[in-house]
Parts: structure tokens; C-alpha cells; sequence
């Protein structure tokens, strides 16, 4: 699975562009209600995590939907021949949308869209469509980009610890956008990562953790699927911005806000588009304007200033006045990326490159 995700990583250079426009195909017909809807998780819900906040999502469709919409979810499902096996049953049963929500599920999802042209599927994260299949994602890196601006105003080694799991463009963006933002309020700020080559395995999260703090890290973040990052920090006594979820429960101490996402209004809509006959592959690519991504409460202890720092920035990102990946950026290596201005949708979709200041490696091409 490693390889095939780092060789869609690279693929995504070439191909970014014609992501961000969908294939020409029919509207699928209306709907009768209920409508039948499965999601399909690649990790247990839990009570934290990328899958938690998903079904949150799908929690608050039903609760503004009520009897217009049925609703499965399956647990656990790897990606690869298994997702393909569940996916298509899903299909089988009768399901008219379908919202497949870990990125190696891509490929299964078209397989399956193929053998069911009237069945809406709904891919997190991809990089293809096809008639019946869209892909949706947010501007993760707009939130990501404040918690290394909070990072670098609070840390005090100036070194911050990042648990990733596989190195494709959406991880990639993260931690550029934390390393931008960490050295905007602090330069020379240095953030170190470290490859899980899973979503979710909380053990070893834990231990990617652990041997960040020992690099002296004394900050972490994670994009990881479990709560044991944030647990860790908690455990040790440093801090942790959290990821998908508040976490404040977990790490009451440590946690300084969390990057959250936020689906229910998303799912809402798609769900409604489906029922009335109006949904096509339109890929869907929101941000911190559109309430996809949000900051949870700050910690208490931040000082005013800090907090107010933050959200002045936060703000100017809200109203396009700023952009994470604007100005003069160097990769790791020194070279120049990007002379100035603002990097383009299909440059960040196909970021394969880490920005000055990480420490860590990505696979080779």
C-alpha cells in the first residue's frame, strides 16, 4: 500500500490540473425518500480521529434530514481489495450514495462506480472523477498553517514533532503549510517528522511520538487517525496542536487548539443534491471560509496577545487577504520553488516537496 500511495503521490504533478475539473456526465434522476446512504471508514469511529469527525458528518445529516435519509456505516475497512469488496456490496444493497472516506479507496470506488452508473459515489481526498464519481477535500493546510504560527510563538526549543502517515499531497501540504507558519513567528524554527506508513495504529503513533521528544520536540502535531499524540503530549508534559478533532478531553493540559474538520454541512448538502436530481462530479475544495476547517478553543494559558496574533491571521486567510503559500519559498534543499506570489490549486494538489526547515524525507521518485 506504501508504494502505491507514494507513486500516487508523484502521479499528482502531472495530473492536479485535470483533477480540479470533473468529467462530463449525466445528472443522476431524483431520488425518492429515504434515500440510502453508506460510509465507509477506514478506522473504528473511536472518540477522536478522521473517521470520528466523519460521522459526525453523517450524524448531522440525519439530524437535518430526519426521515429523507437512511444511513450505514462500516468500521475498519482497509483500503484496497477489501474496500472494493465493501463498496460494492454497499451498491448491491440498494445504496444510492455512497461516501468513501480514506484516500486509497479511490481506486475501488471507480471500479465499483463503473458496475453502478446510477449510484452517486463521493471520494475524500481523490484526485479523479468519473460521471458518477466526485472527489471532496478541504484547505486542511489553512488551519495547519496557524498551528505552526501558534507553535513558533509558544514553543520554547523552537523544534516541533510531526506524526504523519503516508506521504501523499494532503499530508505533504500539512506539514509545509505548519513548517510556514512556525517559521513566520519564529525563524529558524525546525519541525521534524516521522512516517507511520499507516493511518491509524495508535502504538505506534505513540512511539513516533515519543522519539520526536527525544529529538526535542517540544510541540507535536499529527495527521494520524487515533488519539495517541495528543495522549502522549498529555503523558510528558509538552504541548500538541490536535488534528480532525478537539482533543481537549484527552489532553487537557497539552493541548493548545486543534485543526478540526467539520463535514455534517457538506454531507447535507450532497445528500439533498441526490434526492432532488441535481448532483454531478463537481470536486469540492473548501476551507476556513466555508467552515470545513476550524480551530478549536485556545488553551487558556496562551497569552492575549499570542491568541489575538493567531486570529488576526486566521482572519486575513478567512478573507483572502493572506495565503499560506504566498511569497518566496525554498524547499528543503535551498532551492527556489516559488519567486513570489501565490501558488496555484494544482501546484499545492501535486505538492511533492518539503519547504525549508523540515527535517524529514519523502520517497524517492
Amino acid at each position: 500500500m506504501f508504494k502505491n500511495l507514494a507513486r500516487a503521490s508523484r502521479l499528482l504533478c502531472a495530473i492536479s490540473a485535470a483533477a480540479l475539473t470533473p468529467l462530463a456526465g449525466a445528472q443522476l434522476p431524483a431520488v425518492k425518500p429515504p434515500l440510502p446512504v453508506a460510509f465507509v471508514y477506514v478506522s473504528p469511529v473511536g472518540e477522536a480521529g478522521w473517521t470520528y469527525q466523519h460521522d459526525l458528518g453523517r450524524r448531522a445529516m440525519e439530524k437535518a434530514l430526519g426521515a429523507q435519509v437512511t444511513t450505514t456505516a462500516v468500521e475498519s475497512v482497509p483500503e484496497g481489495a477489501e474496500s472494493e469488496r465493501v463498496i460494492r456490496d454497499l451498491a448491491a444493497q440498494g445504496h444510492k450514495l455512497i461516501f468513501a472516506t480514506s484516500f486509497g479507496y479511490l481506486e475501488p470506488t471507480l471500479r465499483v462506480a463503473s458496475e453502478f452508473p446510477g449510484v452517486a459515489f463521493e471520494h475524500a481526498g481523490g484526485y479523479r472523477t468519473a460521471p458518477n464519481v466526485n472527489t471532496y477535500s478541504a484547505r486542511y493546510y489553512e488551519g495547519r498553517y496557524l498551528a505552526g504560527f501558534l507553535a513558533g510563538k509558544t514553543s520554547k526549543t523552537g523544534i516541533a514533532g510531526y506524526v504523519a502517515g503516508f506521504p501523499v499531497p494532503e499530508v505533504i501540504q500539512g506539514i509545509n503549510a505548519f513548517t510556514l507558519g512556525m517559521r513566520a513567528a519564529r525563524p529558524g524554527a525546525q519541525v521534524r517528522v516521522l512516517w507511520l506508513e499507516t493511518w491509524f495504529d495508535p502504538p505506534r503513533e505513540r512511539e513516533a511520538a515519543l522519539a520526536l521528544i527525544a529529538q526535542g520536540a517540544d510541540v507535536l502535531t499529527n495527521h494520524s487517525g487515533s488519539t495517541a499524540v495528543a495522549q502522549t503530549a498529555q503523558d510528558k508534559g509538552i504541548k500538541v496542536i490536535a488534528y480532525q478533532s478537539d482533543m481537549r478531553r484527552f489532553a487537557p493540559d497539552a493541548q493548545l487548539t486543534a485543526v478540526t474538520h467539520q463535514w455534517g454541512p457538506y454531507y447535507t448538502q450532497v445528500a439533498r443534491a441526490v434526492l432532488a436530481g441535481t448532483w454531478h462530479a463537481q470536486p469540492a475544495w473548501g476551507g476556513m471560509k466555508d467552515g470545513l476547517v476550524t480551530l478549536a478553543p485556545f488553551h487558556p494559558g496562551i497569552p492575549a496577545a499570542v491568541t489575538a496574533a493567531v486570529k488576526s491571521r486566521q482572519a486575513d486567510i478567512i478573507a483572502g487577504r493572506f495565503h499560506p503559500f504566498s511569497g518566496r519559498l525554498l524547499d528543503q534543499t535551498g532551492r527556489e520553488r516559488q519567486a513570489g506570489g501565490t501558488m496555484g490549486d494544482s501546484a499545492i494538489a501535486g505538492m511533492n516537496w518539503f519547504v525549508q526547515g523540515v527535517t524529514g524525507t519523502l520517497p524517492k521518485t
